[in-house]
């Protein structure tokens, strides 16, 4: 007999709208105490000195996860120029100065070198593994840090404002992997001048944005007046890309017991109808509730995640 699981099962999103000077783990863990849940994990990191939308995955939420991971974020970043430091954010060492003040045309013409498909070189002041370390943690240890560059995905980026001659405002829209940061330090660096992140919050994450974001003070306070379950949002509300299969309830149950089914003809004909791509993943479904994250092939649909609520 298995140990019995700590804590209670729930299961569902919290769009966390994360303070400034938090980390994201540590976000989580409050919020998974919060909820006394039994598991609990996010979907991509947040540095400390970034606020907004952190969405955070309890139970079952937690097999969606790597669907989220993949998804498109935006972000609204402020760059202040004249002061370049070692993490390209206000809390690293000032490693170089300059009286270069960018304006607004020559920032908006600098833009389009990095829309599209680029190769960005991540901050070394980075989560990313070398030789199975941190590179933040090399670099703060003093260590000579090289990260190859990557091919990252920027959809969109424009000036909001330019408050003054030290300062621009840009949103960005991107794929995974994409580093503000980077994008500071080379955009200064075209422009022949210093600057680094001042101010960075994120606003979507995938289908999660601001306005679902939730305080932590406030999540606080409503759990403690037990009303915290109100805020959960459905487990498969990170799936929103992947197409839905209503099932019979014999064929959630065999779903749910890990056993692929076979599909009738006419329901190959609305999967493949679904898809409308190379994909074949789907998500089957059985009245108002999720049953498992699916694979098809040869008319059968395969269960790839199976959520047990």
């Amino acid at each position: 007999m298995g140990r019995r699981k700590k804590g209670d099962p729930v299961s569902g999103w919290i769009v966390l709208d994360k303070p400034l000077g938090l980390g994201s783990t540590p976000a989580v863990g409050k919020v998974r105490r919060l909820y006394n849940a039994q598991k609990a994990g996010h979907a991509g990191t947040l540095d400390p000195l970034a606020t907004g939308v952190l969405p955070i995955a309890l139970g079952e939420a937690t097999k969606t996860v790597p669907y989220l991971v993949d998804a498109d974020k935006t972000y609204r970043f402020t760059i202040q120029w004249g002061v370049t430091t070692a993490s390209y954010d206000a809390e690293g060492a000032v490693t170089a100065t300059s009286d270069v003040r960018p304006t607004r045309d020559q920032v908006e013409a600098a833009l389009p070198r990095f829309t599209g498909e680029i190769e960005q070189v991540p901050p070394v002041f980075s989560a990313i593994k070398v030789d199975g370390e941190r590179a933040y943690d090399l670099a703060r240890a003093g260590e000579d840090v090289e990260l190859a560059a990557r091919t990252v995905t920027i959809h969109d980026l424009r000036v909001l404002a330019q408050p003054d001659a030290d300062h621009v405002e840009l949103e960005m829209r991107c794929g995974k992997g994409t580093y503000v940061r980077a994008l500071a330090r080379d955009l200064a660096e075209t422009l022949g001048a210093c600057g680094h992140v001042s101010a960075l919050r994120r606003t979507r994450v995938g289908p999660f944005g601001e306005d679902r974001a939730i305080a932590l003070e406030f999540l606080e306070d409503l759990v403690h007046k037990a009303g915290g379950l109100e805020e959960l949002l459905p487990v498969e509300t990170a799936l929103d890309d992947i197409p839905g299969l209503a099932v019979t309830q014999e064929d959630a149950f065999r779903l749910s017991q890990g056993r692929g089914i076979v599909l009738l003809p006419r329901q190959v004909e609305t999967v493949k109808a679904l898809l409308k791509g190379a994909s074949r993943t789907v998500l089957a479904s059985h009245g108002n509730q999720a049953v498992a994250i699916c694979e098809m092939r040869a008319g059968q649909l395969s269960p790839v995640r199976v959520f047990n609520l």
